[in-house]
């Protein structure tokens, strides 16, 4: 009742004529639990979803993908709002219905905070310690971020929770490549494994080059694949607690660094490159 409140207070949806010769599409209550980073429930959740597959393509619709931003912010979408004035800086972050508000004031920061309230239904967490899988910890020295319920779920997930840990996410010795004569494996299972890495890699950065690799084999991945696979999950599991930390730090400066080795890919001998970013000696990107 809390969601359906709060969808009425905003006007999320109104009636409007059926136009002539439309066919409406259908829609259902997809009912969702979100859970705190401790894995307790936080709350229930609905979502009103449209039945787009009752649709006919060349009729109700053309297109039969969906564009997808990365993680770092697109500019055409409106998901980070910044306030600068005399020094004080105010930032509001918004993704579907969670929101971060941070700055270097207080008092402003209430002041976003009891706007937001007039305007829209909303609720006040406290201090940040959990957003979209990832884990916020924070001290006088700095703050950390990292994902080890995510990791424990998608252990879960795969009946994998009581693998033996692996001391390094990828085989030193072996390269992996194309597989033409290997048996294949569920494609589908594959790529919702390696994206779950992918999200993953953004606070765990010591798997980025091994899901990289295995990221190349999305379209027709085979039991060699998989495996490399497993082993990321198996280091991960011996390695639940890490993630990036950032540092007060004083020294005011961007460091870049970049390296690549030669003809690595046993597939078609080229090199593979990287790059990482620190500011103020903490890693970025």
């Amino acid at each position: 009742m809390e969601e359906m409140k709060a969808l009425e207070k905003n006007r999320t949806w109104d009636f409007a004529d059926k136009p002539n010769g439309k066919m409406p599409v259908g829609c259902k209550w997809v009912f969702v639990v979100k859970y705190k980073s401790d894995g307790s429930i936080e709350r229930y959740k609905e979502r009103l979803v449209a039945k787009g597959f009752t649709q006919t393509y060349g009729i109700d619709y053309q297109e039969v993908f969906a564009p997808v931003a990365k993680l770092n912010t697109a500019q055409s979408d409106n998901n980070l709002f910044y306030r600068h004035n005399d020094g004080t800086v105010t930032i509001l972050i918004a993704y579907v219905d969670d929101i971060i508000v941070t700055g270097n004031d207080p008092m402003e920061m209430e002041r976003l905070k009891e706007k937001l309230v007039v305007e829209f239904e909303t609720k006040d967490l406290g201090p940040l310690h959990y957003f979209l899988g990832m884990e916020v910890a924070r001290n006088k020295s700095g703050i950390s971020v990292s994902q080890r319920k995510y990791i424990l779920d998608l252990l879960k997930e795969t009946g994998m929770l009581g693998c033996k840990p692996m001391d390094t996410p990828m085989d030193p010795l072996k390269k992996i490549g194309e597989q033409k004569e290997s048996t294949p494996v569920d494609t589908g299972r594959y790529q919702r494994l390696v994206g779950k890495l992918i999200y993953l890699s953004h606070t765990r950065p010591d798997i980025a080059f091994a899901v990289s690799v295995v990221s190349q084999y999305m379209h027709a991945p085979c039991e060699e694949h998989m495996e490399a696979v497993y082993r990321i999950m198996k280091y991960l599991k011996g390695s639940l607690g890490k993630g990036l930390y950032f540092r007060k730090n004083e020294t005011r400066s961007i460091e870049g660094f970049t390296d690549a080795n030669w003809t690595g890919s046993i597939d078609d001998r080229r090199s593979t490159s990287s790059y990482c970013t620190f500011v103020w000696g903490n890693l970025v990107t």
